[in-house]
């Protein structure tokens, strides 16, 4: 079972993670988590019910990996063929999106994230060495969205615009300070994949 999923008796995964696999995902899981930022409830709102009215931003965050967590649900219009109106009109549809639907999305991946540290916070309860990581159904799905958001901020750190980017990372020299970032990218690539897998019916 070491370094893959596989699927447990009446749904679920399972995953042999030693202490330095476990520091790793957490490592990476905070970081998220401080890149994601607080969430409204974390400001202490005056009014409950606020929160749930609450609009979000307009503007795309300007840190690239952000960008990349929370894109313009319309496309770029600056690297999109499309005439300056139609620039300005999907910025617009763009901006309204984001407004009403950020923040969600924000809570969301900070949970996924919050998921993941409290599962590996629960088996390393148990042993200080590692173990099996159980996962249920529903905290499979959190796993994987987690891992997604990872993979999607490592890739942004290296560049990564697609799938197709990631030979040249194969070949990069052991003495690049790249290569552990790279190495975690493809490792959580191969989590992410099992885990996919082990989900399918």
């Amino acid at each position: 079972m070491s370094g893959h999923f596989e699927p447990l008796p009446g749904g679920g995964a399972a995953v042999a993670l030693d202490d330095v696999e476990i520091s790793i995902i957490r490592s990476l899981a905070v970081q998220l988590l401080e890149l994601i930022g607080p969430g409204p409830a974390e400001n202490a709102p005056e009014d409950p019910l606020a929160e749930l009215f609450a609009e979000g931003p307009s503007e795309p965050p300007s840190d690239p990996v952000l960008r990349r967590l929370f894109p313009d649900a319309y496309g770029d219009p600056d690297s999109e063929p499309v005439s300056p109106g139609e620039a300005d009109e999907l910025r617009a549809h763009s901006a309204e999106f984001r407004r009403f639907t950020e923040n969600d999305l924000r809570a969301r991946k900070r949970e996924n994230a919050l998921a993941v540290i409290r599962t590996l916070d629960a088996l390393t309860s148990v042993s200080r060495e590692g173990g099996v990581l159980k996962l249920s159904r529903g905290e499979c799905e959190q796993w994987l969205g987690a891992l997604n958001d990872l993979r999607l901020a490592i890739g942004s750190r290296l560049e990564v615009a697609d799938e197709d980017d990631t030979d040249e990372l194969y070949r990069l020299p052991d003495e690049d300070p790249r290569k552990p970032m790279v190495m975690a990218y493809l490792w959580l690539g191969g989590l992410q994949e099992t885990l996919v897998t082990t989900l399918m019916p």
